[in-house]
């Protein structure tokens, strides 16, 4: 395998080391956070042309970074980022629930076009039982189905949730996917660490009658167990839901980062975290793997390298350890670098580029998503010069999903070169699918010399593009000799075709 140097950013300590080839094919992504309006839109006042230039802005950053996803939060709390006959409009995107955007737009709509325009996959991100995050019920809609059901919602500390102990919650939140599923061309469904809220301090979770009422076979010591079967239940029928209407459609969840501690469970890390999934949030994260329940994991392992309750070295060898051959990507703290409150690491040089070294030592971390996008518009600490310059030089392919079946793409036909107003076009006829293996985008490949090279060597990639022709002007600029050109198609399952018949040109 080759090697190339790899360079800090220009804002971190001007180090030299060896850094491997780049994948071909590696998730990269970047959250798109909603609540309290941390990314997108920045404020609720902005008008519509205000909020499409800002979101047009952030796609058009991680573009210039190679980033082939996001994840774009749509339903922050029983509300709507898009136009729904279920719940409101969000009073994160309007100012106030229940208000349309005016000028009227469907805000998933535009981003899922814009995104896909620019080959970026859109992964929508919901929370399944958050309500308020407030207890100021005055904020809700008059619509909203709080007042119409209020017997499936409970007030835990200050906020409000859907009870996960109802079927009718489980009902409702497989209702409002299926519709998002069916309206809207995205490429997954993810939900974060929220399920059972976290702790409030000297306050028990309201719902010892629904489990006297419903114990479903647990006895009364089994409280927790039953807990977790709720939420089990919701994993499982959401999966179905999901690949009974697009198969190619991913389900996935960023957890807390901390499963259970190994002095709770011989499967648990060596951490000493006061909360984790399984015991805290009643998220069996292991169990959801091991049994296909979600497509993949991106584990938040938002600490630094050393911390002592939870050290990122030693979890991402335990997710590696037991990801059970579903897709890992790994969460990132961006949002931390140069927190003045943070500890040094975090501070000094860049906490995210010692991550993204550590990660590749691991065969089963196939990419990272970074919380929150604003980090990377902002460039903090250079990670951006960093992803620009060494570890996201090339583009890549979004991984195939080993969860999901899918056969190889169709394959393009009628590779040519030609002169459109003075530039060198190569085009190519459009592939034409039946429904569930439509194209996704196109993969231009170039080799220096007469035949095609290494396809899996990431440096070899021109462009991937939506269209069915690209302008070869940029490309031409710094040539000089004989290339040889082909293309392959990648359709919504991820499957690239065979590579059409190549053509060659001298520059």
């Amino acid at each position: 395998m080759k090697k190339q140097l790899f360079t800090i950013g220009m804002a971190l300590c001007f180090a030299f080391a060896p850094l491997f080839a780049q994948p071909k094919r590696e998730l990269r992504a970047a959250w798109i956070a909603t609540v309290a309006n941390i990314d997108w839109p920045s404020s609720p006042k902005l008008t519509t042309e205000q909020q499409k230039q800002e979101m047009l802005k952030l796609l058009d950053t991680y573009q210039a970074l190679n980033m082939n996803a996001i994840v774009f939060q749509i339903r922050p709390t029983a509300d709507a980022f898009y136009q729904s006959e279920l719940e409101p409009w969000s009073r994160f995107l309007t100012g106030k629930q229940g208000v349309a955007p005016d000028p009227f737009y469907d805000p998933l709509t535009f981003v899922i076009e814009e995104a896909h325009k620019r080959c970026i996959d859109v992964h929508v991100w919901l929370n399944p039982y958050r309500t308020l995050n407030t207890d100021d019920l005055k904020l809700l809609s008059p619509n909203h189905l709080f007042f119409k059901e209020p017997h499936l919602f409970v007030k835990y500390g200050t906020q409000y949730y859907f009870n996960p102990a109802l079927d009718e919650t489980r009902a409702f939140v497989n209702k409002v996917v299926a519709d998002i599923v069916t309206r809207y061309d995205i490429d997954a469904i993810h939900f974060d660490d929220y399920f059972y809220p976290y702790k409030v301090k000297g306050e028990e979770f309201p719902d010892s009658a629904d489990f006297a009422k419903n114990p479903c076979g647990f006895f009364p010591t089994q409280k927790d167990d039953w807990r977790r079967d709720n939420v089990n239940l919701v994993i499982s029928e959401l999966q179905k839901t999901i690949k009974d209407i697009k198969p190619w459609v991913e389900f996935g969840i960023s957890p807390f980062g901390v499963w259970r501690n190994a002095k709770d469970d011989p499967r648990g890390s060596e951490t000493t975290a006061g909360t984790t999934n399984y015991d805290v949030l009643y998220a069996d994260i292991l169990k959801w793997l091991e049994e296909g329940s979600i497509d993949y994991v991106v584990p938040q392992l938002y600490w630094e390298i050393g911390k002592k309750v939870a050290d990122y070295a030693v979890l991402i060898d335990w997710w590696n350890k037991y990801s059970y051959n579903k897709n890992l990507y790994i969460g990132l703290n961006a949002s931390n670098l140069g927190n003045p409150h943070a500890v040094e690491a975090w501070r000094n040089g860049n906490e995210l580029v010692r991550q993204l070294e550590l990660n590749k030592q691991y065969n089963n971390v196939e990419g990272a998503v970074f919380f929150s996008g604003k980090a990377l518009l902002h460039n903090k600490l250079g990670l951006s010069d960093s992803l620009r310059n060494d570890f996201y030089k090339y583009p890549a392919l979004v991984p195939i999903n080993k969860n999901i079946k899918g056969e190889a793409s169709a394959q393009p036909q009628k590779l040519k070169l030609t002169k459109k107003h003075g530039n060198t076009q190569l085009s190519w006829t459009k592939v034409e699918a039946e429904k569930g293996k439509a194209i996704a985008h196109y993969v231009v490949y170039a080799f220096e010399g007469k035949t095609i090279g290494n396809m899996n060597d990431v440096k070899n990639i021109v462009a991937i593009t939506p269209n069915d022709s690209f302008d070869l002007t940029d490309f031409m600029k710094d040539k000089n000799g004989l290339y040889t050109f082909t293309v392959t198609s990648v359709n919504k399952y991820k499957h690239e075709s065979e590579a059409v018949t190549t053509v060659s040109k001298r520059f």
